[in-house]
């Protein structure tokens, strides 16, 4: 018994570790349209909550189902060959118990999905209320806030107490029958063995066996709950998995050097979020090592732009050419290989200043390079006054440091990289006027014989570029360069001077 229970553990356990490294390998090949109609909480209940389910019902629903089944069978067929007769009668109940089961069954997965779904809820609120902790405090959300956790508890309790009453009452009717057949079964066993029909030891015997049959039969009605909250758990993790992963021409145009030349051209190109038009007939090149920047109110396509580069996403219509390749002939990490991003948001992960630095592909860059690309970030200054240096932890998404310091950070990082293309969405807005200053110093050393991209709203920021792009709803209005396009007095020109004063 402890073998077959450790056995069967060990081997659940391990095919929950490869469910959850299956479902991990495919949140990081998702589309980024994924993430952006999933909540994190979501994706982490489903690799928390729902295989831990799945473990449930692939260790102890799996065992019970397994030697109750046997002994059921062994139970019959001994009541049969004792009297075939009166066996029967166990029998008449089985219709009636498959279709109780059976809708029972049906409920029971309802409830457990929709359980699952209120378990991501609680996860979401959580991880919302974790990471804007700050904002709550400020604006006094902890009441509303308790509310959201509240509804979203609530919901989960309300589940759990209808499956364990649809559970119960299954049960109950399960029991009922079988008590009402064995009873009958023992009525007529009596008048038989009052007629001499059959032996006291054949009637102890099959009174014993009616007996022992109980139980299983009890047992396998209440893991029927179980069974189907695995059976529900396992839908949501296979549903995740099966998910369509970014499509990725790994049998197309292949390049033997990682380094390109950073031309790129787009043609025609449109596209839309859901229904949502971004972007209408872009059509514009960019040369290896010009920097364009581009321009223009919120929800005007900017970032949008940017995106389609890495291929975030894929465009609607029209087309995107880097080197004159076609970006979808492009296997995606030959196509990301080339291009370094430092966006608004900055992304760092809970290790050392260096691991952030020299991060994935580039983890095994010596520790000149790293030093170099603070440098050159205008990063060293603070991170000289760090306990370790380089080696000193950061926390949790960079907690430990300020806006302008992890700022600084994802320029290292991208200096690092060294890619021929540099897209910098925001990348100053986080500075100070001395820090902003150091790194635009450091942007013009870098932006030599590189594409730079530069997306910003301080104009003050781009007004060396080598054309400024000038966007309007999804569409290019004007391009040329800072003096040009003042002296043009156009959409540019307005925004210069709105923010100019």
């Amino acid at each position: 018994m402890l073998a077959s229970s450790v056995g069967m553990t060990w081997v659940a356990s391990r095919v929950v570790m490869d469910l959850r490294a299956n479902m991990f390998d495919k949140i990081l090949t998702l589309p980024t349209s994924d993430f952006d109609q999933t909540s994190a909480g979501v994706l982490l209940s489903k690799v928390t909550y729902d295989v831990s389910r799945v473990m449930a019902a692939a260790t102890e629903t799996l065992l019970i189902l397994v030697r109750d089944t046997l002994s059921i069978i062994g139970l019959l067929a001994w009541m049969f060959y004792l009297n075939w007769m009166l066996s029967l009668i166990v029998f008449t109940i089985m219709p009636i118990t498959i279709v109780v089961v059976g809708v029972v069954s049906k409920r029971l997965r309802r409830m457990n999905t929709s359980m699952q779904d209120a378990m991501g809820d609680i996860t979401r609120v959580l991880e919302e209320a974790i990471g804007g902790h700050k904002l709550i405090k400020v604006f006094g959300g902890q009441p509303y806030e308790q509310k959201r956790f509240q509804v979203a508890s609530n919901q989960v309790r309300r589940f759990e107490v209808k499956t364990k009453v649809t559970s119960g009452l299954s049960v109950f009717i399960v029991q009922l029958l079988t008590a009402c057949s064995l009873g009958v079964i023992i009525y007529i066993a009596a008048q038989q063995s009052a007629a001499d029909n059959i032996t006291v030891g054949g009637f102890v015997s099959l009174f014993t066996a009616m007996g022992l049959l109980f139980s299983p039969i009890k047992r396998l009605t209440q893991v029927n709950d179980k069974l189907q909250q695995g059976l529900a758990a396992a839908q949501s993790v296979f549903n995740l998995i099966d998910k369509a992963s970014e499509v990725d021409n790994t049998n197309g145009h292949l390049i033997k050097t990682q380094q390109l030349s950073g031309k790129l051209t787009f043609k025609q190109v449109n596209f839309n979020y859901d229904a949502t038009p971004a972007l209408r007939d872009i059509s514009l090149t960019i040369m290896p090592g010009e920097t364009i920047a581009f321009v223009g109110a919120s929800g005007s396509g900017k970032s949008t732009l940017a995106n389609l580069i890495p291929h975030f996403y894929t465009i609607n219509q029209g087309q995107l050419f880097l080197d004159d390749i076609n970006i979808n002939e492009l296997p995606l990490a030959t196509l990301r290989a080339n291009i370094a991003l430092v966006s608004q948001e900055v992304v760092l992960f809970n290790d050392s200043v260096a691991a952030n630095i020299a991060y994935g592909a580039m983890a095994d860059a010596p520790r000149e390079k790293i030093i170099e690309a603070t440098e050159s970030a205008y990063a060293m200054e603070f991170i000289q006054q760090m306990p370790n240096g380089l080696d000193t932890s950061i926390g949790e998404r960079g907690v430990k440091l300020s806006g302008g310091q992890r700022q600084r950070l994802a320029i290292a990082r991208a200096l690092l990289k060294n890619a021929p293309i540099l897209i910098f969405d925001e990348a100053t807005s986080a500075l100070d006027t001395q820090s902003e200053y150091q790194v635009q110093q450091s942007l013009d050393k870098l932006k030599q014989g590189r594409t730079t991209i530069i997306i910003a709203h301080r104009l003050s920021t781009i007004a060396k570029a080598d054309r400024i792009v000038v966007m309007e709803k999804g569409r290019i209005v004007e391009i040329g360069q800072h003096a040009e396009l003042i002296e043009k007095q156009g959409s540019y020109a307005k925004l210069y001077q709105l923010q100019e004063g």
